[in-house]
Order: structure tokens, then sequence, then C-alpha cells
């Protein structure tokens, strides 16, 4: 996409391009496929900024898999995290015995996914684990960690590929920095 495109969008840069994205969801994909095998897998994502990184990603995921989501919010309409987190969907499904994978759009705090996590586990998975498309270690203030990560960011707020700003840019097919001075 072109500079012009994303000055248009109130992207100041592309960090992550769609190719970029695209080969290391398929990395990602193969990855969790030999990690799953044999196992009951249940992918949750947490939304909405999930939905576009988990629809690519369980395409690549050569596995039988069921999904749920969550929806979480903590940033409400901010580009920092309020701290606070409110389950506004919660699971439909009883996840007891299922062998767990957590999407998630980014990795920032970890306050939510630690709250997030801590749920989850008194509903008694087999196991859980926690698949990131963005890390950002610099914003952590919680001991939580992603056992598959797609990419390791600087601490700047990101959009598009499901990432928004007040609910906008979800729609670009690529990760940029958001312009907050236009």
């Amino acid at each position: 996409m072109s500079n012009i495109l994303a000055r248009e969008h109130n992207v100041s840069e592309i960090i992550i391009s769609e190719d970029k994205l695209k080969n290391r969801i398929q990395e990602l994909g193969k990855q969790i496929t030999n990690d799953y095998k044999n196992k009951k897998l249940l992918v949750i994502g947490v939304l909405k900024g999930c939905f576009v990184f988990m629809a690519d990603l369980i395409r690549e995921i050569n596995l039988p898999c069921e999904i749920d989501f969550m929806y979480i919010t903590s940033y409400n309409k901010n580009t920092i995290s309020s701290g606070v987190i409110n389950i506004v969907k919660d699971l439909s499904i009883d996840i007891s015995g299922y062998d767990l994978l957590i999407i998630e759009d980014i990795l920032d705090t970890g306050l939510t996914l630690e709250t997030l996590c801590t749920l989850l586990q008194t509903r008694k998975p087999n196991s859980m684990k926690i698949c990131t498309l963005l890390d950002k270690p610099s914003r952590r203030k919680s001991n939580i960690y992603a056992d598959y990560v797609g990419f390791v960011i600087e601490d700047n707020f990101v959009i598009g590929y499901g990432l928004d700003y007040a609910e906008e840019y979800r729609n670009l097919p690529y990760i940029g920095i958001y312009n907050q001075n236009t």
C-alpha cells in the first residue's frame, strides 16, 4: 500500500506488511498443528481485535478444532488500557477437558490475559496456551507470556488487521502505527 494511502488512514508507518503477516501466520499454523496433535483443541478468540488473525490462523491449523469467543474490554476508546477488565461476552461451552489455545491480537500490559487465564483455569481445561499476533513486552505489568508470538513490536499504538482506534481501522490489511497527531 502506498504511503499516501496509509496517511489517509492515519498511519504514520506500516510496520508489518500483508505478506509478512501471511508468512508468519502460516508458520504459526504449522507449529500449532504439530503441538496439538492428538489433543482436543478449542481455539478461543478474544474479541474484537483477534477476529482477522484468528480467521487466518485457524485455516492454517491442519487439525480438527472447535472455536468460541470471549469479548473483553479494557481500552474504552483510548490508546492506553484502563486496567479495568470487563467481560462483555463469555464462552458458550463448557471448556473442561479441552486443550485451550487463546488467541489475542496484542499482548500489552498482560493484565487482560492474566485475568482471563485465571478465570479459565477455574473451569478445568486440560491445558491452556496463548497465541498473540503482537507482543509488546516493554509495557508488561503482569507475569504472563505468550506461547506463540507473531511479532514483537515497540511501544507504539498500532492499528489494522483487526486492531482499532475507537472501533475504526480494523479493516486495514497491514499493521501500522496510528498517527495520533491528525
